[in-house]
């Protein structure tokens, strides 16, 4: 069986680093449980001359690690290795020089791979860390022919300040990076294959719309059981795995990790996403640098996405929660007693809701199947929204997908999952029509057309209204 899934390129990156024959430094970054290490240890497990993690805030109550904490785990790791003859380091400066002296002392000429996982938390307050691991590679491990040193990070942001986007003593020292995504819905449901896990097309989708193409939650999935006794076993249960996977998210990578936190929560009620002013009046910040940060830390984490809808100005970007787990966990997880919840209440009207805004989210993460789909993955184009509120006269228009082509075609998309082919009776035959002209109104430009598109699960009946519409991409193209 492959262990590796949907990670072709990413071992080729590697494999190619390894065969260069030169000093080569790695960096791979994206969301925590996304598989970095595993990808790592896959591909150089057996060909690695040193290996160590940082230790995780998570574990201490404080949600902070000390330096001494972390340079004893490093020297730990070191006599793991081999390193003979030394004491417990007083300063990163010397734990590295240690590293040195253990790799000099291995040297046989052949390739030497460094594995430091999970780098961000060794960097603790006033520990000197990062500037000893810049010494340590400008000064001696980018002299060496055969090393290869690999990091890895889940504070995404830290990784990007502080050694991808490096303007200090590392830039441009970096031979490749990686960012890491989930699995897409056709990566997911190879992924089940290879577990054992026999569920329909319709059934993984869900299941992607409740762990979001995470490979950590998906290999807790076990044969013989259906979707939602898999969901209540990882999620609802008295003994749940994943149950307080959110809390552990956040206490993982952010220090102020309640702020971070409420910033999600409240995007997860408000459908059209919010504006940086919402945002910042419903968490009592001010809308400054400092909301800045948490702003980009959370998109660059995976969590949030900005965007501009059509028609806003340019200093009017939406903010939309992008995390299907986080999206589910505060909608059903939080305040659940129910051990069996995802079994008994599959006919609960909120569960209907959340179907409906995780399939368009979904949706948004497969735009460019989409666009193969209708086929036009080779032309430029843009991917946007439009959410009017209503006005004095209740008119308000609310479209889910808006690809605007340089082809001069619009597709006004619309969003469905349901179990059978999706009906269009009259009265949505006008809203679609007001759609329409309130989109073409816009636009105001008389060189485009709108091509009213369907994207469903199950497909549009054909009936006298259906006519209307231009395009059909179905579950499957999104495979």
């Amino acid at each position: 069986m492959n262990t590796l899934v949907g990670r072709t390129e990413e071992v080729r990156e590697i494999n190619d680093l390894y065969n260069s024959g030169k000093a080569e430094f790695l960096a791979i970054y994206g969301r925590r449980r996304v598989g970095k290490t595993f990808l790592v240890n896959e591909v150089l497990g057996n060909r690695m001359t040193f290996y160590h993690a940082g230790m995780s805030p998570v574990e201490d109550e404080s949600n902070k690690t000390s330096m001494k904490d972390q340079l004893l785990s490093f020297y730990f790791s070191l006599l793991k290795s081999g390193l003979e003859g030394k004491s417990k380091p007083k300063s990163w400066i010397e734990a590295f020089y240690m590293l040195e002296c253990l790799l000099e002392d291995f040297d046989d000429g052949s390739r030497q791979v460094v594995f430091i996982d999970e780098l961000p938390w060794m960097d603790t307050p006033k520990s000197g860390f990062l500037k000893a691991f810049e010494s340590f590679w400008n000064r001696w491990g980018s002299r060496r022919h055969n090393l290869m040193l690999v990091v890895c990070g889940s504070s995404t942001t830290w990784m990007l300040n502080n050694i991808i986007n490096n303007h200090g003593g590392l830039y441009d020292r970096l031979a490749r990076e990686i960012h890491l995504k989930p699995f897409t819905l056709g990566e997911t449901a190879e992924f089940l294959e290879n577990k054992g896990i026999e569920l329909s097309k319709m059934n993984i989708a869900e299941a992607y719309m409740v762990f979001g193409g995470i490979p950590y939650y998906l290999s807790y999935f076990q044969k013989g059981m259906s979707l939602g006794q898999n969901v209540d076993m990882l999620l609802f249960d008295n003994k749940a795995r994943l149950r307080n996977e959110f809390d552990r998210l956040f206490r993982s990578l952010f220090d102020d990790d309640k702020v971070y936190k409420s910033i999600v929560t409240h995007l997860s009620k408000k459908r059209n996403g919010m504006t940086r002013q919402e945002i910042a009046e419903a968490i009592g910040k001010k809308s400054g640098g400092a909301l800045t940060e948490m702003l980009a830390s959370l998109e660059n984490s995976g969590f949030i996405r900005h965007q501009q809808p059509l028609g806003n100005k340019k200093t009017e970007i939406v903010y939309r929660l992008d995390d299907p787990f986080c999206r589910f966990y505060l909608t059903f997880v939080e305040d659940s007693t129910d051990h069996h919840f995802w079994q008994n209440s599959r006919n609960d009207g909120r569960i209907a809701a959340w179907r409906g805004l995780a399939f368009e989210e979904l949706c948004m993460k497969h735009i460019d199947k989409i666009k193969d789909a209708l086929r036009v993955g080779g032309v430029l184009s843009k991917d946007t929204t439009l959410s009017i509120k209503a006005d004095d006269t209740g008119a308000g228009t609310q479209i889910d997908l808006i690809i605007v082509r340089n082809d001069n075609i619009v597709n006004l998309c619309e969003i469905k999952f349901t179990t059978s082919p999706y009906t269009i009776d009259g009265s949505y035959y006008d809203l679609l029509q007001r759609r329409i002209d309130r989109l073409r109104e816009l636009l105001n430009d008389d060189n485009k057309s709108i091509h009213l598109t369907f994207i469903t699960s199950k497909g549009v009946k054909q009936n006298k209204y259906s006519g209307i519409v231009q395009n059909e991409v179905l579950l499957d193209d999104l495979f």
